[in-house]
């Protein structure tokens, strides 16, 4: 009898383990990517999972700064792939934060044009690659507002009270207010920064809302008739109404190059490089600038995009726009500054 139950409990054992390994090997691959808002359509990520069978976890954050708390937050490997701008990425490699990529796992590296690689912030491209470039923009409502705008101190006057909006972005913002006043956008002068806090202060009563989720719907419905934004929402205004115009400063605006990053600890690297290869496709990259018209940085799609693209200055941003932009840049434990002047204007 006892020897009748030890070879039911062996048996029911084995049973269990073959259970468990059965149901291993069914579990479906996955990839968590945390990402901007309004970055990828959702029927890109539907295709690539059909694809691959690879399931896309899809996470997004509308700061540099809430993508740096998230990660840091949470536990190592919760996140396979993210999107950092370029000074997080230099705050990432700092901290220790990321994974050296391999780029021999990825066929379509070749498609990223060479004038947008080794950037400052990482030299030799060893933990990022570019995936759009973005610059500020002021986008002005024509039906309503006729005066001539060329700078950022335009927006100054009284008759703009209440109906601009801004990017909810503080190391934007104070740098539109640093350039205003003819400072570098990413001085960690104090007396510098005091004058651009008087300027926001005077600014302040012509600001309708921070946003940077989807400024452009301010635009869209009319709730307001300025807008300093980045230029894909600027784009995405002027589809749904012609008489937005696009400015860029006299000052300069300020630059954004966003990136693919693999988290250290990424617990699904093999399916994370799927993804970013699967991206870089030059006709997958064209479904994406079509969608969020970014400035593209993918040589094979460029040659896929129609004029309706190439010829709009608010999507393919002139290469003068560029040169005469300004990156933010890491300005280490100095962001202090920025933070409590943040909170004083906010």
């Amino acid at each position: 009898m006892k020897r009748v139950m030890r070879s039911k409990i062996l048996f029911l054992c084995i049973l269990g383990v073959l259970l468990l390994s059965g149901c291993s090997r069914g579990q479906k691959e996955v990839v968590n990517v945390l990402n901007w808002s309004s970055y990828i359509p959702d029927s890109v990520v539907r295709d690539f999972e059909k694809e691959t069978g690879i399931q896309v976890n899809y996470s997004t954050y509308s700061s540099n700064e809430e993508c740096l708390a998230k990660v840091s937050s949470a536990k190592e490997g919760t996140y396979d792939l993210i999107f950092p701008s370029d000074y997080m990425i230099e705050i990432m490699i700092n901290r220790g934060m990321l994974e050296t990529l391999d780029k021999s796992q990825l066929e379509n590296v070749e498609n990223v044009d060479s004038f947008y690689l080794n950037q400052s912030f990482d030299p030799s491209n060893q933990y990022s690659l570019p995936f759009v470039m973005a610059s500020t923009v002021i986008a002005v409502n024509r039906d309503h507002i006729t005066d001539e705008i060329t700078s950022y101190n335009d927006l100054l006057k009284e008759e703009y009270r209440n109906n601009i909006t801004l990017i909810d972005d503080q190391r934007i913002i104070i740098g539109m207010a640093l350039l205003a006043n003819g400072y570098n956008m990413n001085t960690v002068n104090e007396e510098e920064l005091a004058i651009a806090k008087d300027w926001l202060l005077r600014l302040k009563p012509n600001i309708k809302a921070f946003d940077s989720d989807s400024p452009k719907n301010f635009l869209i419905t009319e709730e307001a008739d300025i807008a300093v934004l980045w230029n894909a929402e600027a784009a995405l205004a002027y589809q749904k109404n012609h008489n937005i115009e696009f400015i860029y400063p006299v000052e300069g605006s300020a630059l954004s190059m966003d990136n693919f990053a693999i988290p250290k600890g990424a617990r699904h690297k093999e399916a994370a490089y799927q993804f970013i290869d699967y991206i870089l496709r030059g006709d997958v990259m064209k479904k994406i600038i079509e969608s969020y018209p970014y400035k593209n940085v993918n040589s094979k799609t460029q040659l896929l995009l129609g004029s309706d693209y190439i010829y709009n200055i608010a999507s393919n941003i002139p290469t003068s726009i560029i040169e005469h932009g300004v990156y933010v840049e890491n300005i280490g434990e100095a962001v202090k500054l920025y933070d409590k002047l943040w909170a004083e204007i906010k």
